[in-house]
């Protein structure tokens, strides 16, 4: 594969990932508005866990299926990797089938368990998914072992544009025969995307199969690999990705058992826990999302600079990309943790209007703690990428671990406790980002041997924040009662953006070495400094 193949395929692939995200943060808002906090606490209830099965059915295994497939055709091999592709698909459809069922028959007793009953709906609704997602997975890592990325990049797009649309449709429509019902038609909107994302992979197969068909009719001839040999390459490369792909939805399940326990143990009633949950998991942490649509595409950006850096032996080079990409993701993360902290309820009040002032005030406090965690957050996955792309796959995954460990036993106590309750399990996603973040900080200096400086690393950025933070407060407080609350907040992160940038020039917080590492970054460095706005 040419070098500009490479940077063409996960272009597009990084592209449709960015959309699928920014579609997936901003879907419930609305759905919040329709639904409530109720209604999200019965759809995130099921959420987890279906995020945790599709993780451990699909996420290292399309990886694997591409390179051992990679592989085979470099080796002219085609019939090889056309069979690798068949009995992967032949396991996924297995494991579809066995998830799928395993869901739909226990869908009560695992909802039962959790303490969440009329989140039955939204469980057994996902079925399905659970069903469709692992085939589609079996034909992406086909296409990308091909190195074809198009259509992977077309089932993600559609899978997710199908997702949003259809259960925003099937919330609304339903929404007046209950929330639990309501919450099921959000539900299978991941259904819904699995069905469609499938159909389109499928059907972009049986348009290649003719050249698929001739190209293995070129095949050196080779002795067939077993079925055991294949599948034992398979796990072995895509066990330990699967693991690390875990991590997160592993905590995510694990919240969802102890906080809905915790707070009906401390007196809360089930649709009071549920509720206190929707607005943590369903809205405060959707807001949470949205800015990392911005640090992945960094993380992103981040592998492959690395990677190739770290091939050529060029430590010194590792080491200015390291410098710039912790940076840059402090000038993402800190603004927005500050600004979601400082304006967290009069965000709350702009986009779910339909929030009486106890919901607004209860969902404003929960997303002014769990705001702090973006700052460590956004360094987890920059320093993950950091340590990916110099081979250090399985250390991030060992911190985000220990991160996980820490995450349970401080939920467990602190939802225990009746003056915190919900807030406990955002003030634990704190704790657990923090360790795993500055553990990878320790292993990103160890490996690295960087030297940050503290000036330009951290001062400049907290210097460029804090003046932001203090114009957004201000432009707020004196706005607010002549403007609206609503009016205000829009004026506020508008006004605070462009204090932040003029900020971030004077302090000379941003570099030219910064701007590389976005798309087309030379060329707004190069403006930027032909008007003398750009140091260095």
């Amino acid at each position: 594969m040419t070098r500009d193949n490479f940077l063409k395929g996960a272009a597009i692939l990084g592209v449709s990932g960015l959309i699928v995200k920014i579609l997936g943060a901003f879907y419930r808002i609305p759905l919040s508005n329709m639904i409530g906090d109720e209604g999200m606490g019965y759809y995130q209830t099921a959420y987890p866990l279906y995020v945790l099965l599709v993780a451990i059915s699909t996420s290292g295994f399309p990886t694997a299926i591409a390179k051992i497939v990679s592989e085979k055709r470099a080796l002219q091999d085609y019939r090889g990797a056309h069979r690798v592709f068949k009995i992967s698909f032949m396991g996924f459809l297995f494991a579809g089938i066995i998830t799928s069922i395993f869901v739909f028959f226990t869908a009560g007793y695992i909802v039962e368990l959790v303490g969440n009953e009329d989140a039955y709906y939204s469980l057994i609704a996902m079925s399905p998914a659970l069903f469709f997602v692992p085939i589609m997975s079996a034909f992406r890592g086909y296409f990308q072992g091909r190195q074809t990325m198009v259509p992977t990049a077309m089932s993600q797009f559609v899978e997710q544009l199908f997702r949003v649309s259809i259960g925003l449709f099937l919330a609304y429509q339903l929404v007046g025969l209950g929330l639990p019902q309501a919450a099921g038609g959000a539900s299978f909107g991941a259904s819904a995307g699995g069905i469609a994302g499938t159909i389109i992979i499928v059907i972009i197969y049986f348009k290649e199969r003719k050249n698929i068909l001739h190209e293995m009719d070129k095949s050196v001839a080779t002795k067939p690999e077993s079925v055991g040999k294949i599948v034992k390459d398979i796990l072995v490369i895509a066990i330990p990705i699967t693991i690390g792909a875990s991590i997160l939805p592993i905590i995510s399940t694990i919240d969802t058992f102890l906080i809905m326990r915790r707070l009906q143990e401390i007196g809360f009633t089930q649709k009071e826990a549920t509720a206190l949950y929707g607005q943590l998991t369903g809205n405060a942490q959707t807001l949470i999302n949205l800015p990392q649509v911005l640090s992945m595409a960094i993380a992103i950006s981040l592998v492959p600079a690395v990677s190739s850096a770290f091939a050529k032996k060029n430590f010194e080079s590792i080491r200015n990309i390291t410098k710039s990409g912790v940076r840059v993701t402090l000038l993402i993360g800190l603004p927005s943790a500050f600004g979601l902290f400082i304006l967290s309820t009069p965000i709350i009040d702009l986009l779910y209007y339909n929030y009486d002032l106890s919901q607004m005030q209860s969902t404003g406090a929960i997303l002014q703690v769990l705001a702090l965690s973006l700052v460590f957050l956004t360094l987890i996955q920059s320093l993950t990428a950091i340590l990916q792309g110099i081979g250090k796959i399985m250390v991030p995954v060992k911190n985000l671990a220990i991160g996980a460990v820490v995450k349970t036993i401080f939920t467990y106590i602190l939802t225990g406790i009746p003056s915190i309750n919900i807030k406990g399990a955002a003030i634990s996603t704190i704790m657990a980002y923090l360790v795993a973040a500055i553990l990878n900080f320790i292993e990103v200096k160890r490996y690295t041997k960087v030297q940050f400086k503290f000036k330009d690393t951290f001062l400049k950025p907290i210097i460029s924040t804090f003046i932001m933070t203090v114009t957004v407060w201000a432009v707020y407080r004196y706005s607010v009662l002549l403007l609206g609350s609503k009016i205000s907040t829009v004026l506020s992160i508008g006004v605070g953006g462009v204090v932040y940038i003029i900020a971030l020039l004077l302090t000379g917080a941003l570099t030219t070495e910064d701007f590389e590492l976005l798309p087309k970054g030379e060329v707004i460095a190069k403006k930027l400094k032909s008007k003398g706005l750009l140091r260095g």
